[in-house]
């Protein structure tokens, strides 16, 4: 059966540190909107930062899902999953918000990280609830290791190229929310007439 905690303790705290990777729920306010589940799991992209707050390194890939609804409403849960040892499942309820890397506050959270190619935001969560179940109907799975693709492609294109690729694929949601529209447009591209 599960339980709610009124924080992070140190055993959850250790259990989430644990983990290889996470999910990431957020949903639009619209009926109609699709709700999104993100997948986590790049090492050294998580941090608890006190017993009510946690945050993640957001990396540029092809989505902006959770900036859009983060943006639009801030209702988030994270979810954390036991694939070895002990069948866990711990979820974290709160509000989320953005933290791009153009904001005064991104200086201080990105020291919390040690993988930081290509990142274009920080997610900064207020966990209003915590609560935990059995995870008796997850799998076992063996951690192979981290894939090395998404930071180090991001890492070869450079910080133009990727603020040239979050304007290309990162500026709306897939139902047409704003997103990452922090980048600011080069004087060359702006000047250019846009079809």
């Amino acid at each position: 059966m599960g339980k709610v905690h009124e924080r992070i303790d140190d055993r959850l705290r250790a259990f989430i540190e644990a983990q290889h990777m996470f999910f990431v729920g957020t949903a639009p306010l619209a009926a109609d909107g699709r709700v999104s589940v993100s997948p986590k799991g790049i090492g050294g992209t998580f941090a608890v930062l006190d017993d009510h707050t946690v945050a993640y390194l957001d990396v540029t890939a092809s989505g902006a899902e959770t900036i859009a609804h983060l943006r639009e409403n801030g209702r988030v849960t994270l979810m954390f999953c036991a694939f070895d040892g002990p069948p866990n499942i711990v979820r974290l309820h709160g509000r989320g918000r953005v933290v791009s890397l153009y904001d005064d506050e991104y200086t201080d959270l990105v020291e919390h990280f040690t993988e930081r190619r290509g990142a274009r935001a920080v997610v900064v969560v207020d966990v209003e609830q915590v609560s935990d179940s059995c995870g008796y109907g997850v799998p076992l799975y063996d951690h192979v290791g981290e894939r090395d693709l998404l930071p180090a492609f991001m890492d070869r294109k450079g910080a133009d190229g990727q603020a040239a690729y979050r304007r290309a694929k990162n500026r709306t949601s897939i139902d047409g929310l704003p997103a990452f529209d922090d980048d600011p447009v080069p004087t060359e591209e702006a000047t250019v007439p846009q079809p």
